[in-house]
């Protein structure tokens, strides 16, 4: 079914106002989405009538705020598809979930063992990689890519061959390449090797089964999938979390402690240590019941006509003054969009359109590697959603016009 988008974006009060005299056009969810009233009323509710810390308090707020905080786990497992609740662990974003994998897995690998990454990846599933191969003697090894922006599979398969760990982006933030995770997983378990998988941009956006992925772990954050900051989901096996050491220390995540030692609690609070985001878990889950109404197939297909309008007008408008990086085919890219504009640097774009109230990003989109790689700078990045249209990629053109103009760009 197409999105009713008139509809939707009546649910999200940031879209009743005027930049410089314009309607807001915002293409930078990929950075963060918008709240629909739906979660921010959630929210609210819960800080009304409710408010009250969860687990140990053994009376009527404490025991109604578990169950909220409990109930947003259980929507978040059927939203994935996960086994049990015990494989859904809050946490801060989903920096937080790769970190703690880095810590507690990297502790069961032995000096010498390689974990495979490759160029496509946000610095979240760079750096804590980097920081544990600091500690011990791991060797990291880098997929390249092809002129799409695809992975490079005949070399992921032989850099593959031995390592430990996989860790990968279901979808490039910056490309919006979208990467055959059932493949590297199949690939993954013919050698023993475990799945990491970052889906910060996959999850918001299309169907999402970890079983059907096969992956071990996966991270995701509530806040690009129209849910509150401060909220991010690690999944994981069961058998596997269970054999994992905390990452943290500190109350909820204990059975006993004595002077000489403590005893871990059970899954997943062994992971959940201290007071938890627990509005914004509450808040996750109603932004989960809002796209299950809408229909995460619904919003996959709507991206990727959306996608493909994209690419063809800018294309048509601008010829040989845009380079738009990433897979041609919209079917194998995500509702995002990088591009460069002539010489013109990517803030100074972004300022223009900024002035015409069209919200987009600009920078290295914490992806330096891949800049590199790419031989740039930076990027113009436009990332759509479910509140956004054609006639929204019609009002970037018309801007980019301007920018072409103002910067005296040769036509």
């Amino acid at each position: 079914m197409p999105l009713d988008v008139k509809k939707i974006k009546a649910d999200f009060p940031i879209f009743c106002q005027e930049i410089n005299g314009k309607p807001l056009t915002y293409l930078d969810s990929g950075a963060t989405s918008q709240k629909p009233r739906q979660v921010i009323e959630a929210m609210n509710s819960f800080y009304e009538t409710i408010n009250a810390n969860v687990h140990r308090g053994a009376h009527y707020l404490g025991e109604r705020t578990t169950k909220a905080f409990e109930d947003a786990r259980e929507k978040v497992k059927k939203f994935i598809n996960a086994n049990s609740p015990k494989e859904i662990i809050f946490t801060k974003n989903a920096t937080e979930g790769l970190n703690l994998l880095a810590h507690s897995l990297g502790s069961t690998l032995k000096d010498g063992d390689a974990i495979l990454l490759t160029h496509m990846e946000h610095h979240a599933n760079i750096v804590p990689w980097q920081l544990l191969a600091e500690r011990k003697n791991i060797e990291l090894r880098w997929v390249s890519l092809d002129e799409e922006g695809k992975l490079n599979m005949e070399e992921l398969e032989k850099l593959a061959d031995g390592v430990k760990i996989i860790a990968v982006s279901a979808m490039s933030n910056v490309l919006g390449t979208i990467n055959p995770v059932k493949e590297i997983a199949k690939l993954a378990r013919n050698q023993d090797s475990l799945v990491v998988l970052d889906a910060c941009q996959f999850v918001p956006h299309s169907p999402t089964d970890v079983k059907e992925l096969d992956c071990d772990f996966l991270v995701f954050s509530g806040h690009k999938m129209c849910g509150p900051t401060g909220i991010g989901v690690l999944y994981g096996k069961q058998e596997l979390l269970e054999k994992l050491p905390p990452f943290m220390g500190g109350g909820e995540m204990i059975i006993n402690v004595t002077t000489e030692g403590f005893i871990t609690n059970e899954l997943p609070w062994k992971f959940e240590p201290g007071t938890p985001p627990i509005a914004e878990a509450i808040g996750l889950g109603a932004a989960i019941d809002y796209l299950d109404d809408i229909g995460m197939e619904n919003i996959r297909e709507h991206e990727i006509s959306l996608t493909a309008y994209a690419l063809r007008l800018l294309t048509e408008k601008h010829g040989d003054q845009i380079k738009i990086y990433g897979p041609s085919e919209p079917a194998e890219r995500g509702g995002l969009i990088s591009f460069k504009y002539g010489d013109i640097h990517a803030h100074d774009v972004s300022q223009v359109l900024d002035e015409h109230a069209i919200s987009v990003r600009a920078g290295h989109h914490c992806a330096k590697p891949l800049m590199q790689e790419l031989g740039i700078g930076a990027t113009v990045r436009a990332s759509t959603y479910i509140y956004n249209d054609e006639t929204e990629i019609d009002q970037l053109s018309i801007a980019l016009e301007e920018v072409r103009d103002f910067f005296k760009l040769n036509k």
